[in-house]
């Protein structure tokens, strides 16, 4: 009984992770040709990312196998009622990924800008699908009394799915802004943060009317509390923070306001792991979807030695990779001009006497 609550909590971690990692690697994709004007301002926006996105990727797919391993009813349902959803998002996944490898194979305009659509395309409309589908575990989709999806497609863009869709995508912006604040240098830096305080306000809007629903949809129903008012806190220090030109702090406080909002879902979802909307009744929870005592076993051990090796893995990562990037490192040096060697004097010149040395020219 209890690894599997300790499960759902893991699980509730991973996505987290996710979110918080990926989340700043959406709103950079996002926004890459609004804080880049030019191919190289582009590059370098592209480039604070570049030796993380893959990696805080791997959060999603750990994400998924440890609902597969740890509830497989749970994973069966969402995943057949997401049938659909999830080819949208391997399609936003696959053409985030070649964008950032074919972007710069031909150095002609169109190519380029057609790579950078894909990016941005990709960026907003993944944050969006990940939302309405957290959304819909707790808003409730048709299900059965053998825990299968009833629905269509058009019964997963529930009202509340959608809203934490635009939620999450608003908190991925903001992320993304101040990651851009913290690792650029110069006019893109400059423009990163110009974006912070609209895209603050615009998420304090987006959570706290999520905060509200997701609290007349739990089962209490109560008025949201001080708790539930930090991820609104954490935005506006975020503005603050930027405001006084500390971006490492303004990322921390975004980081802490989109991880507060999903770890918000979980929390009022729990004990169910996806409501069904057709009767109470039918509902998943974690105690009639989850494996064998001996499968959470054997895969808490696991747990146990792997993820302690990630976490520093990735730490080391972002450690290296700390250095701001800057249009200046994308430049081409430029070429030292060669300077022409002397003519030989001819033999019959008379020997001159001995004077002033005489000054030459050079690069």
């Amino acid at each position: 009984m209890g690894l599997q609550i300790v499960w759902f909590v893991i699980i509730a971690i991973f996505w987290t992770g996710f979110f918080v990692l990926e989340g700043f690697d959406f709103g950079v994709g996002a926004l890459h040709t609004v804080v880049g004007k030019t191919d190289l301002e582009r590059r370098v926006a592209i480039n604070t990312i570049g030796p993380f996105w893959d990696g805080n990727e791997v959060w999603l797919i750990v994400a998924g196998g440890a609902t597969f391993a740890a509830f497989p009813d749970w994973y069966a349902t969402w995943f057949s009622a997401l049938y659909l959803a999830l080819v949208l998002v391997l399609f936003g996944l696959i053409i985030r990924g070649v964008s950032f490898e074919f972007r710069g194979k031909i150095e002609t305009p169109r190519w380029k800008n057609t790579w950078s659509a894909a990016l941005t395309i990709g960026s907003i409309i993944l944050p969006v699908l990940f939302g309405i589908a957290l959304g819909d575990l707790l808003y409730g989709l048709p299900i059965d009394s053998s825990g299968e999806f009833t629905g269509s497609f058009w019964s997963l863009f529930t009202p509340y799915g959608i809203w934490v869709g635009i939620t999450l995508l608003s908190l991925t912006l903001l992320h993304g802004s101040t990651f851009l604040a913290l690792r650029t240098t110069g006019i893109v830096h400059d423009r990163a943060r110009k974006l912070t305080m609209p895209f603050a306000l615009v998420a304090i809007v987006t959570v706290v009317v999520f905060t509200i629903w997701t609290q007349v949809l739990s089962d209490n129903g109560d008025i949201p509390g001080p708790l539930q008012a930090i991820p609104v806190i954490a935005i506006v220090a975020a503005a603050w923070a930027v405001r006084d030109r500390h971006d490492g702090w303004a990322f921390t406080a975004t980081a802490i306001a989109i991880a507060l909002t999903i770890v918000s879902i979980f929390v009022d979802l729990y004990p169910n792991v996806m409501v069904s909307s057709t009767n109470s009744a039918y509902n998943l929870t974690v105690h009639n979807t989850a494996s064998g005592a001996y499968s959470l076993k054997a895969m808490t051990v696991v747990v146990i030695i792997f993820l302690p090796l990630v976490l520093l893995y990735q730490g080391w990562t972002y450690y290296v990779f700390r250095k701001r990037v800057s249009a200046s490192d994308f430049q081409p040096a430029a070429a030292t001009q060669a300077v022409p060697a002397p003519e030989p004097a001819a033999e019959s010149a008379p020997v001159s006497q001995p004077g002033p040395p005489q000054a030459h020219g050079g690069s």
